[in-house]
């Protein structure tokens, strides 16, 4: 038996996705599940990306909540710049729908990223609008997955209780189990919880169901999870693969390639990754407090320490 599905955006005929499922009569219904689950995990983001495109070509004016927030969506993962821009967008989506929580957990990711990368002035104040955006995003979420994610993320970055926070976002997945993004960020969390092995199996679970969707993220994942469990060579490749193609916007690539690499006794290549670095943020050696174990935070650190050539 052969399942083909299309998705055509009927305004203008254009073919976005297509694929096919093969079976036997006598597996149908294990077919018809993996069908399901791949069409789903598939859609969602393919109308996500139509839906930005359509919105950023709207006259500002013509633009609803909804509007822009898929407008902040396009801008969300750039450069300061742009994540300024998204940050601006989302809170124009807030104040015409205050309950707005998709808006509301986005807003909070972008302030994450910023005290991510080192591009606040005011860290504290930064943290404190980020929680806020987050609560008051999971007081509106619902059942949205997204929404939940996202505001599980920002919580669990800015020291909120980690377990709740795994507990979020199992809840996320577990409304969706397509939902590709929301298992990449569980990986995330996991990382933070000290829970390595659990996070390769949930990047590798994102992979398997968008596959089209894969970024240097995902491999800068599973190279941290390696790096944590002090596997620095299977970490190495994957570490270098998520820096040499996400340049400008992710310096904690950079970081944990640099404190890998140090770690390895390979020092000179340590320090010129720590001089790529300073090119992309200010702030070479952060805190790490998103880490709950002191002994995963020390080590990226102290490796971080090695490579700038300080001594404490």
């Amino acid at each position: 038996m052969r399942i083909t599905a299309q998705l055509i955006d009927t305004t203008t005929g254009a073919h976005l996705w297509a694929d096919r499922f093969d079976g036997s009569l006598e597996d149908v219904f294990e077919l018809q599940d993996k069908a399901a689950s791949s069409v789903a995990a598939v859609i969602e983001p393919a109308l996500r990306a139509v839906e930005i495109r359509r919105a950023s070509e709207r006259e500002t004016r013509d633009l609803t909540a909804y509007d822009l927030y898929l407008r902040a969506l396009a801008h969300s993962s750039g450069s300061k710049a742009a994540l300024s821009k998204a940050l601006d967008l989302l809170e124009q989506a807030i104040d015409r729908d205050a309950h707005y929580g998709p808006a509301l957990a986005r807003a909070a990711v972008c302030r994450l990223l910023f005290d991510l990368n080192g591009w606040t002035e005011n860290r504290e104040r930064n943290r404190r609008a980020a929680i806020e955006h987050a609560e008051r995003a999971l007081e509106a979420a619902g059942d949205d997955p997204d929404t939940l994610t996202s505001a599980a993320h920002a919580l669990a970055y800015f020291g909120e209780n980690i377990d709740a926070m795994v507990a979020l976002v199992d809840r996320a997945v577990g409304l969706n189990p397509s939902f590709a993004h929301g298992w990449l960020i569980s990986a995330q969390i996991r990382i933070w919880a000290g829970q390595h092995d659990l996070a390769i199996e949930h990047v590798e679970t994102a992979m398997r169901l968008s596959p089209r969707g894969l970024s240097p993220y995902h491999s800068f994942i599973i190279g941290l999870a390696h790096f944590l469990c002090r596997r620095f060579e299977d970490a190495l490749p994957k570490l270098t693969l998520a820096v040499r193609h996400h340049l400008s916007n992710h310096p904690q690539a950079y970081r944990v390639l640099a404190s890998c690499y140090a770690h390895m006794g390979r020092l000179e290549e340590a320090r010129a990754i720590i001089e790529r670095l300073r090119a992309v943020s200010p702030v070479v050696v952060p805190e790490l407090n998103q880490f709950r174990n002191q002994e995963h935070r020390e080590l990226i650190l102290s490796g971080l320490r090695l490579a700038a050539g300080e001594t404490s």
